[in-house]
């Protein structure tokens, strides 16, 4: 009991570090939104994966930033190179400029757009949402029936998207979870499903590619 006490204590302070940091730094392009992902070596996507994700983004985020400057605050995660574009731009041009341009990018394969059309969030509100995403990341750890680092979260205003290679009864747990967390206002559920079958495979040789059986993604209402 001492122990998962002191880890969810863990990663709340880490996420009020974040938080604290952000608050010093108004970037408009961020890369992997208010994230907290997984390490490495027990990531179920395969090492190369992992650091074409991180190219995707920063790509992205040097592209907005070419094209739209300080206009747009843009969050972008990529997760198996799936975007998800979330944050807040000033017209539905510029929300469909952004997606042409990350879909450009090489090795994308698909691009889940949930910009908002309004005024840039405050930093209170951003490291609100760093917070919420700590708590959510610290509840998933907690859950011993969940590999946490199978899931990438990002939170938006107040909503959390959940990302990741996992099984409809693991996506089902971490909804469930993510919407008990205080302050979450929606779950928005952006993964790619393994059948039970695929994911034994995946846990006797974690060196091969994930299979997916469904490449899409839940978007739009909460689950």
């Amino acid at each position: 009991m001492t122990f998962r006490m002191n880890r969810t204590v863990c990663t709340l302070l880490s996420a009020a570090v974040l938080a604290g940091s952000l608050a010093g730094c108004a970037t408009p392009v961020v890369l992997g939104g208010a994230a907290i992902g997984g390490m490495m070596a027990i990531d179920r996507r395969t090492t190369g994966i992992q650091i074409e994700d991180e190219s995707i983004e920063l790509r992205s985020a040097n592209r907005i930033h070419g094209a739209h400057g300080d206009k747009v605050h843009v969050n972008i995660t990529s997760y198996n190179r799936q975007v998800l574009l979330t944050g807040e731009v000033p017209s539905a041009e510029v929300r469909q400029s952004i997606e042409k341009i990350v879909t450009g990018v090489e090795n994308v394969r698909s691009v889940v757009n949930d910009l908002a059309v309004m005024p840039p969030t405050s930093l209170g509100q951003r490291s609100n949402d760093t917070f919420i995403t700590g708590k959510v990341r610290a509840s998933l750890v907690d859950a011993k029936d969940l590999s946490a680092n199978s899931f990438k979260v990002v939170t938006e205003r107040n909503a959390v998207y959940l990302m990741g290679l996992v099984t409809q009864r693991e996506a089902g747990r971490a909804t469930a979870i993510a919407r008990g967390v205080s302050g979450v206002s929606k779950v928005v559920r952006v993964f790619e499903y393994l059948t039970e079958e695929d994911l034994a495979r995946m846990n006797a040789a974690p060196k091969q590619p994930a299979p997916v059986t469904q490449d899409n993604a839940e978007t739009g209402a909460p689950r």
